[in-house]
């Protein structure tokens, strides 16, 4: 069995483990969309969800930033703030010298509006790997906030994934639910965001400048179907998803 890509090591016990994604993106897609567009499925699946570690609730006045959780009746101002219960959860299992180091699960930012959310969990991914963090793809999300994105070199550091959200709206509660993603963690390479794969980029700026085999190609995929009248609705997911039971037995269909 192939070891692990990607681990994650829960450490606040309530918040949810991480689930695969789904090419559906959780039934919100359109129903042609989940069964024509692979490129969308595909996107939509690529990685896990990530789930907020607590029910809890946010808001920004314009200049402070308050929290609140489910079952607690009054507004807190945030600075900073531990999970509920953590504290005493992690002395009982750190060994003696880490003692009292358990992570706040929310920090306030110097920038107006922007707070630090911890997922709950740490992740340790295989050697040359990378977790891209960022807002689940093709999901609707929450409104109130904007989650930034971010590229964690996980097997070089282990220590909490967590993320920065920007608040987008001030006197309105933002609610973060734990039964709805707002991450996807993506297992990236780090070969695919080095310098000379990123550098190693072309351009055609002219028709006129189209190979013989660019002209064969779109005609393969585009013009050839439409000009005999044989094109078939998903003909490039069927294409695709061949190529995927071909390569891999075990491929989605």
């Amino acid at each position: 069995m192939q070891p692990p890509i990607a681990r994650f090591y829960r450490v606040i016990e309530q918040a949810p483990l991480p689930q695969r994604a789904d090419r559906a993106a959780g039934g919100t897609l359109p129903a042609r969309a989940a069964q024509y567009c692979d490129a969308v499925t595909q996107a939509s699946a690529f990685g896990w969800w990530i789930y907020p570690p607590m029910a809890l609730t946010l808001l920004w006045d314009g200049e402070q930033i308050h929290w609140t959780w489910s079952g607690h009746d009054t507004w807190l101002p945030l600075e900073a703030a531990q999970c509920p219960g953590l504290r005493q959860h992690f002395d009982a299992a750190a060994p003696e010298h880490l003692r009292g180091t358990a992570p706040p699960m929310l920090t306030a930012l110097p920038e107006p509006g922007l707070v630090q959310v911890w997922t709950g969990l740490f992740a340790r991914t295989a050697p040359g790997w990378s977790l891209l963090l960022r807002a689940p793809a093709n999901l609707p999300q929450a409104p109130g906030y904007q989650a930034y994105e971010g590229l964690l070199e996980a097997d070089r550091w282990f220590g909490p994934l967590f993320t920065n959200l920007r608040l987008t709206r001030t006197g309105v509660p933002v609610r973060l639910r734990p039964d709805q993603p707002f991450l996807q963690a993506q297992p990236l390479p780090r070969a695919a965001y080095a310098e000379p794969t990123l550098a190693a980029m072309a351009t055609t700026g002219r028709l006129e400048e189209f190979a013989a085999q660019d002209w064969a190609d779109y005609e393969t995929a585009v013009a050839g179907p439409a000009l005999r009248g044989d094109r078939t609705t998903g003909q490039y997911a069927i294409a695709a998803r061949k190529r995927r039971r071909a390569e891999c037995p075990f491929a989605p269909a």
